[in-house]
């Protein structure tokens, strides 16, 4: 029996698909803003300080597994509903808060762990939706383009290691916009630029010391348009270190957009 601990984004839902097709007991821990697994019988609708209740269902169905997947957004701590072990433990929660969210994940970790519950990495039943180095498109990035690659790795590598980004936007050697509370998408929206068109590169690395078992970057199709629209060239990310989802389709579409794609 394994526990799937759900947020927001598709990466949840391919997971489920492939535990369903291998006939693997499972239950569905829903943290997910909309309760978009409410219609499977085996989802529990639970609010992230319900810490007692979590690990009351896990217990109960001897579940000593858990995996995470999709994004949670950091609570407003104030209007958490708490049940009586999350009253113990959120001071502890609010205090990493202010380190950032993967600081958040890896206390829930831990709590979890002291629970004598494991958290397996979230691409246990997918790796194929991470890929391996290589250059997955027709196109290959020019010197230029190198130069804007490194810049983006590290400016990455200099952010503090608690700090909320997973990815950069460089264009032309100069940074244009650094991923914020608001996700990948904002950054893109911030990166337009009519002048340029087809230059500069985003970036997409794990935050720094990340716990490599949970809130991996993921990419898309949407993040593919997002970037075409953006007037950026191409896209990098880390060698089986991120969730690559709609591959063909990405693919398909860097090809007719001459946008690279990149892992390393």
């Amino acid at each position: 029996m394994i526990g799937l601990i759900f947020g927001d984004t598709d990466f949840p839902k391919e997971i489920l698909k492939t535990v369903k097709k291998r006939k693997i007991k499972y239950l569905i821990i829903d943290l997910s803003k909309s309760k978009k697994f409410k219609k499977d019988r085996k989802s529990y609708s639970v609010a992230i300080g319900q810490f007692g209740k979590i690990i009351n269902i896990l217990k109960e169905n001897n579940c000593k597994k858990v995996l995470f997947a999709g994004k949670v957004n950091k609570p407003n701590f104030s209007r958490l509903k708490l049940d009586f072990k999350g009253i113990y433990y959120i001071p502890r929660i609010i205090k990493a808060s202010k380190l950032g969210d993967a600081a958040i994940l890896k206390e829930i970790i831990k709590i979890l762990g002291q629970n004598k519950i494991k958290t397996e990495n979230s691409l246990k039943f997918n790796p194929e939706l991470s890929l391996k180095k290589g250059n997955y498109s027709k196109f290959k990035p020019n010197k230029q383009d190198q130069l804007d690659i490194k810049k983006a790795i590290k400016t990455l590598n200099s952010l503090r290691e608690y700090n909320f980004s997973q990815g950069v936007v460089v264009r032309n050697n100069k940074v244009v916009s650094i991923e914020g509370k608001g996700g990948t998408k904002k950054m893109l929206e911030k990166s337009r630029n009519k002048k340029f068109r087809n230059h500069g590169v985003l970036v997409k690395f794990p935050k720094r010391k990340q716990d490599l078992r949970v809130d991996l970057p993921t990419i898309g199709l949407n993040t593919f348009k997002q970037c075409k629209v953006a007037g950026l060239k191409g896209i990098i990310v880390k060698n089986r270190q991120h969730v690559f989802l709609d591959q063909k389709k990405c693919i398909s579409f860097a090809n007719a957009n001459k946008i690279y794609l990149q892992v390393r």
